[in-house]
């Protein structure tokens, strides 16, 4: 192995290449990039919070076969192109198979998943999915939601985007702005629903522990 010299500013900046192969690299750059816009023009875009497991993968693939063949003199041109085309036309077959046969869909995407009823967080549903209370209220924030009691049912769906369905009238609930998290809970007094600060369940007289969640931090139901 030959000596490397630290801070060879020839080494760092040009490498082994000679000065005309930056000029190499523009065209490389331009042909890999317009094959891989037709190709995704093709298969047609999502925003990256709507990309189902399958185009998320194809991402993460044509990043790789993208990448490398840019800049690099001994990854022919046509060959990468091939690899994009293959990975592109695998993406657009399985994308046909959904539409055709909805329980291969079901088996790479998932199915919706309820994560709220009747103004609570359902912790088991949220547990499945990987998901934890405070995250869910995030979404739910996103969605302009200011009070658990607001919301009939929520699901979090295949794409990772969760749909919220309100009652008609709200009822009284845990409110999530400001996020639970930068307020201190203010325990219910005498008289008041008491609401549970993990799941939001709401009930009467304020037990011990939540018996929906488990959790013991309790704070008034509102409005």
């Amino acid at each position: 192995m030959d000596q490397i010299t630290p801070f060879d500013l020839q080494r760092m900046l040009l490498g082994d290449a000679p000065p005309l192969f930056l000029l190499e690299i523009c065209v490389r750059v331009a042909v890999i990039w317009l094959w891989t816009v037709l190709l995704l023009r093709w298969v047609g875009g999502r925003s990256i919070s709507q990309l189902s497991v399958v185009e998320f993968m194809l991402v993460i693939a044509l990043g790789s076969a993208v990448g490398d063949p840019m800049f690099q003199a001994d990854v022919p041109l046509l060959h990468t192109m091939l690899v994009i085309l293959l990975v592109v036309c695998a993406d657009k077959m399985i994308d046909i198979a959904f539409r055709k046969w909805s329980r291969v869909k079901r088996f790479v995407d998932g199915l919706p998943g309820e994560v709220m009823r009747d103004g609570r967080l359902l912790t088991d549903g949220l547990s499945s999915r990987g998901l934890g209370p405070t995250e869910v209220m995030e979404m739910l924030r996103l969605k302009n939601v200011r009070n658990l009691g607001e919301v009939d049912c929520a699901f979090v769906e295949p794409s990772g985007e969760v749909s919220v369905f309100f009652f008609d009238t709200p009822r009284p609930g845990l409110r999530i702005v400001p996020p639970v998290e930068l307020r201190d809970p203010s325990p219910p007094k005498a008289g008041d629903r008491a609401c549970c600060s993990n799941c939001g369940w709401v009930q009467l007289a304020q037990p011990v522990r939540c018996p929906k969640c488990g959790a013991v931090t309790w704070t008034t139901a509102e409005e």
